[in-house]
């Protein structure tokens, strides 16, 4: 199937040419014929799946069909959306798809000054893609009616629950007219998401992409058992195959990425972190350069992580497992992206082990273990293991010892559980 035979308007179709896009993905290929059809729609689907264009395609076209000649534009369509770096995503991708089209868009976030964003405002704008808590603040100033949208959409709901944004969602919605239509995205469905969905929808169509499915069958996915003290060494060793030029690499926490930071660039590999204590702008520059690949490793935090969409991001390398298990599914889902090959390694030391038996649950395989590195977890068999396995090493663990071969150093084992 090819987008022109979901009747999109030739200014889109053009635009999508350009960006390399011929082929609509499945969610693409379900939604856009509903969307386009003025119908509710209610997503099911993780990242990685060409979500963003699902929603935007029709809009663009829905919008231009009816277009308004008002000498000062009002806002039609709302995207509203957890986290900066997500709303500038989406923000981009109406940029690359609405070029040919009279549109005009802006997005809002905090973390910044409201001066420039409050001036965009003023001229008037179709498309506002907005986080929660800046379109509240600038709705409470005056500078923002959402009195005349026509399409709404929310975007990573779950994401949205997650944060604690349920409330200013809810807000949101009193301020929207009653007569238009809606989108509703989100990557898990639990109880209190399907709720705020029945409040927000009216007889939507639902599309699913099965959860887990496109993300784990595409992504080459590996685990290394490895004692939390080694688990810096193991990552030097790992990127030094200068195969992996560049790698998104997770930790739990801030604090973590900040260390995972200044280990790699004690190791004089180039590397920034992403996360919530970073101002707005230090952010945006760390995914500049890693998407120009200045910047060989980006450090991320879940929360802080969505929104990166970096086209051909072969590796992501998990420092510390999620403790939620569809957590993995979102992170690995930053590669393999539309497609495209991808492979996710995983760091497991001991007290991880739940989860990664959480995680294999989820995605309903095993995940296949790289023995013989120079790490290993001591207490990888724990049963009847002598006392003196369950110490921590010594220091001289951290030297790296000279591998036989690179095949040696990292051998594949099939069945090690």
């Amino acid at each position: 199937m090819a987008f022109k035979s979901l009747e999109i308007i030739e200014p889109i179709l053009q635009s999508l040419l350009e960006e390399g896009y011929s082929t609509p993905t499945p969610i693409q290929a379900q939604a856009i014929p509903i969307v386009l059809d003025g119908t509710d729609l209610l997503g099911c689907a993780q990242t990685g799946t060409g979500k963003t264009a699902a929603f935007a395609i029709p809009i663009l076209q829905l919008l231009t069909n009816s277009q308004s000649f008002d000498r000062r534009k009002k806002i039609r369509s709302l995207i509203l959306t957890p986290t900066r770096e997500l709303a500038i995503q989406i923000g981009e991708s109406f940029k690359n798809y609405g070029r040919y089209t009279k549109l005009s868009y802006t997005v809002i976030f905090g973390g910044v000054s409201q001066f420039s964003q409050t001036q965009v405002l003023q001229r008037g704008v179709d498309i506002l893609v907005a986080t929660p808590g800046r379109l509240l603040d600038l709705m409470n100033q005056g500078f923002i009616s959402l009195k005349d949208i026509e399409i709404f959409v929310l975007d990573e709901a779950d994401c949205m629950l997650d944060m604690g944004f349920i409330h200013d969602v809810k807000k949101v919605l009193a301020a929207l007219p009653k007569k238009r239509q809606s989108l509703f995205f989100s990557a898990t469905m639990p109880p209190e998401i399907v709720k705020l969905a029945d409040t927000i929808l009216k007889n939507p169509r639902k599309v699913e992409i099965t959860p887990g499915q496109p993300t784990v069958d595409i992504i080459e996915q590996f685990i290394y058992f490895v004692d939390k003290g080694n688990k810096s060494a193991l990552l030097m060793d790992v990127l030094s195959d200068q195969n992996i030029k560049s790698a998104l690499v997770f930790t739990r926490t801030k604090h973590g990425a900040d260390k995972v930071v200044k280990d790699l660039l004690r190791h004089n590999i180039k590397a920034e972190a992403i996360h919530g204590n970073k101002a707005q702008n230090a952010r945006q520059r760390a995914l500049a350069n890693f998407k120009d690949q200045t910047t060989r490793v980006l450090v991320a935090t879940d929360i802080a992580a969505r929104g990166i969409d970096v086209d051909e991001m072969e590796f992501v390398i998990n420092y510390e497992l999620p403790n939620i298990s569809e957590t993995y599914v979102h992170r690995i889902g930053r590669t393999g992206r539309a497609g495209a090959k991808g492979t996710a390694f995983s760091f497991c030391d001991a007290e991880e082990k739940a989860y990664l038996r959480d995680i294999e649950k989820l995605i309903r395989k095993r995940i296949p273990v790289i023995e013989n590195h120079p790490y290993p977890l001591i207490d990888h068999n724990p049963v009847k293991a002598p006392k003196q396995q369950h110490q921590r090493p010594q220091r001289t663990t951290f030297a790296r010892p000279k591998p036989e071969s690179s095949g040696d150093r990292h051998r594949l084992v099939r069945n090690p559980r």
